[in-house]
């Protein structure tokens, strides 16, 4: 989702918690990757595999000059022949340790196996930080997390959404300090989609 598209999401969701929660597990997310270089890792349920915001995510990594932002995504099936940013299995979560961040995406309960192993990966030291569908067992795992309930007025992608634009913003200013196309155009959006000042 663009930069224009994200600021008119913002405006619609004025007035909500969306925004600033958004926000507020970006800026987690962005402090446990950054002072280690990276080791994102994002996972999903069996149902339910994050496709959408490993390829945001690896945007706005590119866009904001932040590296540490691109996933690596983790796949419940891993099938013979796949190129290798496609074939890291579970094992991977098991794996993880202090320094690397686990980002698990659980609009419902995900398996014991996956729960296991995030509980593993916490134990040795790792970050671990979930969007979901507010499962107290995935809650009670997590560092931070952002819930996102079926009575919610967003739903999960749109909360993908805001978390990977809000992950890729203020990143490292370019060479000289001059700001990117993209920081313009955001800004631009922002002006445009205010509400006209109050005349009296």
């Amino acid at each position: 989702m663009d930069a224009v598209r994200v600021a008119l999401l913002r405006d619609v969701l004025a007035g909500t918690r969306w925004p600033q929660d958004a926000r507020r597990f970006a800026l987690a997310l962005r402090s446990s990757v950054v002072p280690h270089g990276g080791g994102l890792l994002l996972a999903g349920t069996e149902a339910y595999e994050p496709w959408h915001l490993a390829a945001h995510l690896s945007d706005e990594s590119a866009w904001s000059g932040l590296p540490e932002l691109a996933p690596t995504l983790v796949r419940h099936r891993v099938a013979a022949g796949n190129p290798a940013h496609l074939a890291v299995g579970l094992g991977r979560i098991a794996a993880a340790g202090r320094g690397e961040t686990v980002l698990l995406v659980a609009p419902e309960r995900p398996g014991e196996g996956l729960l296991e192993r995030v509980h593993d990966a916490r134990r040795a030291g790792a970050r671990v930080l979930t969007l979901d569908g507010g499962d107290p067992e995935v809650g009670g795992l997590a560092h931070e997390s952002l819930v996102v309930g079926g009575d919610d007025e967003v739903d999960l992608d749109i909360v993908q959404h805001l978390v990977s634009a809000a992950a890729g913003e203020n990143g490292r200013p370019p060479a000289g300090g001059r700001h990117t196309f993209r920081d313009r155009l955001a800004r631009l959006a922002d002006r445009l989609t205010q509400p006209p000042p109050a005349r009296w």
